[in-house]
């Protein structure tokens, strides 16, 4: 059996669990690049997943902590639906070729944080699972997380300049 080194996993892995919700901490923080938060609306926010399926997975959220889409006020509901919109039209800077758009409610349902409501935005290439995930039970990110941060923040800055800052 071959192997596939990715030790950037092991601090997740054994890393400590910071007490409170990092959803909630991230935002309060003022270092958006270093904490991966790509874009901040008036409701919720974009971040990179920090230990991604894919280059460019991303997150959008509410700032505020719920855990479930019923409890999100309209205002919450419409941005929200806007972040995922923004978050595949920025991730076409990576060309690719379909997306995954979802949410796992439950740990059972595989929600890693699951005491605070996301949607993930996944960008996908055909061929991107290729033989890895279904022989050895790997995935493989190609690019750096400070690589795709410059390229998505790129984009993300031309499409607000196109859009006069309206998502």
């Amino acid at each position: 059996m071959k192997k596939l080194w990715a030790p950037w996993r092991i601090d997740y892995i054994k890393g400590e669990r910071a007490q409170g919700c990092v959803f909630c901490d991230k935002p309060k923080l003022s270092r958006d690049r270093e904490n991966l938060i790509l874009y901040r609306g008036e409701t919720g926010y974009i971040i990179m997943n920090r230990y991604p399926y894919a280059n460019g997975h991303l997150i959008a959220l509410p700032y505020r902590h719920i855990d479930s889409f019923g409890e999100l006020e309209e205002k919450e509901k419409l941005e929200l639906m806007n972040l995922i919109n923004l978050g595949v039209d920025v991730l076409r800077a990576f060309d690719p070729d379909g997306y995954n758009v979802g949410m796992n409610l439950g740990r059972a349902a595989g929600a890693g944080i699951e005491d605070h409501l996301h949607f993930h935005v996944v960008p996908r290439w055909v061929g991107d699972s290729n033989f890895m995930p279904v022989i050895a039970d790997v995935k493989v990110i190609p690019e750096y997380l400070e690589e795709s941060y410059v390229k998505l923040d790129g984009a993300l800055q031309s499409l607000l300049k196109e859009r006069r800052g309206q998502i």
